[in-house]
């Protein structure tokens, strides 16, 4: 049997990754694959990323949107199985839980029963209600039971030194869980606790351990779990590589650290319990040394490779894909099969949103009666359809030009079907063609459709003409890219104006005919539809391009403006080549400045190719620079 601990970073990207889920979780060749970090909220939990052919899974999700954030953290755990009925394989849970306080709602499975009321699970009586809930309502514990052992898949908080909140959440969450651990101790059972535990248990498994390392809290519990400080569990990867260096799980992506294997190992499998065996003369021999045969870190999984071109040194647009962390396995020998059992009914096949949600008789008739309802209305919309139909172009357009106005006539006087006819706007409406215009007509209505009233001297009325179904379309609407609603009352404006422009040249010069002076408004509206079309299009119809020149003039002016930038960026002193710049993102006086360090891989000091510690704020707040060079030791 082999179990892999791999915090994934979200569970999306990495199905995205590999191409589909059941491709991801062969990828990692395990018989139970526990994953933390999921990213998922609870209604994100569709087929495509809990179902996979061969697998039962088991979700927990963050219940909780604690500073705005949703669909954070979470875990799952994935098992490798024939059958998930009738089976006798260990990698089958015979039981699972959500949390591990037995408060969350729904923790012991979907097929529970409606009335069954959460209890404290045993040894948690000491603890409050809302405490326990605060803890357990992140999704960071799925409990599953395989007969021979209790498997913890746990996503350990994280807590910044100066975020007093959560390092009392981090405290009390280890404080809670820790009991439960004691409770099943006493109660013979073995456990294993897997997962991203964000802790670094010893100086060997840091990469910048410091001094003050050893006096952290969180690390001096998590030591004093382990069997070396008097606790009950084994390191399993320490006691299989009790001496080995620089075996890290996790990397810093915001420096790049993985370029130069730059971490911490904070990904752990721990073992509680004594083996399997039945001769009464092994019962002080424990798991580990009988029954596990080897732990070690799936390095091939890291995203930076040997080979590959350094992305830190020439900038950071070279993506990498995959997870920040690396897997954990524990390979085991001499697991024996155990008793017939059939999947829990917390399994992600009962899921709502995967199963689907039971149908309840009211729902059924609730259905029903609105596809009755839908059926009454599509028959009484019929009918007024068939009302709608009835009317007439005529009438259609006999509506419309009651809303239009003509300048010719006198203030209130409307467009109506006979004074159109009469002016020769639209002929009589004889044959059976209703809606046709004729030729001479369309000249007159692109000027004349939308206008504005006049009145006497003084008095100005100003009505907004409404655009019907057989309303012409004036030329410029031809020339342009598309049409939308300021662009038609901007073209009716371009019009009128053009129209009263026309009209107080033709009281200069009332020798000219009225058919004369419809024939100059239509040719300079040509005129005035073609130029403005030609700006909007860009389009130069002189020899000359000035529009050419402009881009030519404002693209050197790019290339200035870079070169300056350029020049202002600082050379790092431990390399002399450009430093990239970040904005400080810490809460205080500092928070929002920018400032300039080395571009290179954050890694050893005795490597020269990595960063070598430079820093420059960008200016001070006096308008000064200031410039730290880090110290290397």
């Amino acid at each position: 049997m082999k179990i892999v601990t791999y915090n994934v970073n979200g569970l999306r990207p990495r199905i995205s990754q590999f191409g589909s889920l059941l491709k991801f979780l062969s990828s990692l060749d395990a018989d139970i694959i526990c994953v933390q970090e999921t990213k998922l909220s609870r209604h994100e939990l569709t087929a495509d990323v809990v179902m996979a052919d061969g697998y039962e899974s088991f979700f927990s999700c963050t219940r909780t949107n604690s500073k705005g954030r949703v669909g954070y953290s979470g875990v799952a755990t994935f098992c490798r199985v024939k059958s998930a009925f009738s089976s006798t394989e260990v990698a089958l849970p015979i039981a699972a839980e959500e949390g591990f306080t037995g408060l969350l709602e729904k923790s012991g499975g979907f097929g529970t029963g409606k009335d069954e009321i959460p209890v404290k699970a045993e040894g948690l009586e000491e603890f409050a209600k809302d405490e326990l809930l605060k803890v357990d309502s992140e999704g960071r514990c799925i409990i599953t039971d395989h007969g021979h052992f209790v498997l913890f898949n746990i996503y350990g908080p994280r807590a910044d030194s100066e975020d007093t909140e959560r390092i009392q959440f981090k405290h009390t969450f280890f404080q809670i869980l820790q009991k439960r651990w004691e409770t099943l101790q006493q109660q013979g059972r073995r456990i294993f606790v897997v997962g991203d535990l964000n802790i670094a248990p010893a100086a060997i498994d840091r990469c910048d351990a410091g001094p003050d390392f050893e006096k952290n809290e969180f690390r001096r519990w998590f030591r004093s779990m382990l069997v070396e400080c008097g606790g009950p569990f084994f390191d399993v990867f320490r006691a299989k590589h009790p001496d080995r260096r620089e075996a890290y799980t996790c990397w810093s992506s915001s420096t790049g650290a993985e370029e130069f294997n730059y971490g911490s190992r904070i990904d752990h499998i721990l073992s509680s319990g004594s083996c399997l065996h039945q001769d009464h003369c092994l019962q002080d021999r424990i798991f580990v040394t009988c029954h596990v045969k080897e732990c070690d870190i799936l390095t091939q999984f890291k995203r930076w490779k040997p080979g590959n071109k350094p992305r830190w040194k020439g900038g950071r647009s070279i993506k990498l894909e995959g997870s920040d962390h690396a897997p954990v396995f524990m390979s085991l020998m001499d697991i024996p099969d155990v008793a017939q059992h059939s999947t829990p009914s917390l399994s992600a096949r009962y899921v709502p949103t995967v199963h689907g949600f039971q149908q309840t008789i009211a729902s059924v008739l609730m259905k029903r009666q609105k596809a009755e309802q839908v059926k009454t209305f599509e028959v009484s919309s019929s009918f007024s359809d068939e009302n709608i139909t009835t009317r007439s172009c005529s009438e259609i357009l006999k509506r419309s030009s009651q809303d239009c106005c003509i300048s010719d006539l006198p203030s209130g006087d409307f467009l109506s079907s006979s004074n159109l006819q009469s002016e020769g706007v639209i002929p009589r409406l004889d044959g059976p063609s209703i809606c046709s215009i004729s030729d001479s007509s369309n000249r007159i209505m692109t000027a004349s459709i939308i206008r504005q009233t006049k009145s006497t001297p003084g008095t100005v009325t100003k009505k907004k003409a409404r655009q019907s179904q057989c309303s012409q379309l004036s030329l410029k609407s031809f020339f342009q890219k598309s049409s939308n609603v300021k662009d038609g009352v901007d073209n009716a404006a371009a019009d009128a104006s053009l129209d009263q422009a026309d009209e107080s040249k033709s009281n200069q010069n009332p020798n000219k005919t009225s058919m004369g002076d419809d024939e100059s408004k239509s040719s300079k509206m040509v005129e005035l539809d073609v130029s403005a079309s030609n700006q909007e299009q860009g389009v130069v119809i002189s020899g000359s391009s000035p529009q050419r020149d402009k881009n030519d003039i404002a693209l050197v002016e790019w290339q200035r403006i870079q070169q300056l930038m350029q020049n202002s960026i600082p050379l790092c002193k431990g390399h002399g080549e450009p430093c990239v710049s970040r904005v400080a993102k810490k809460p205080g006086p500092n928070h929002g400045r920018r400032f300039y360090v080395c571009a290179r891989a954050e890694g050893p000091a005795s490597n020269p190719e990595t960063n070598c510690g430079y820093f420059k704020w960008a200016a001070s707040k006096s308008g000064q620079s200031l410039t730290v060079l880090a110290e290397r030791i």
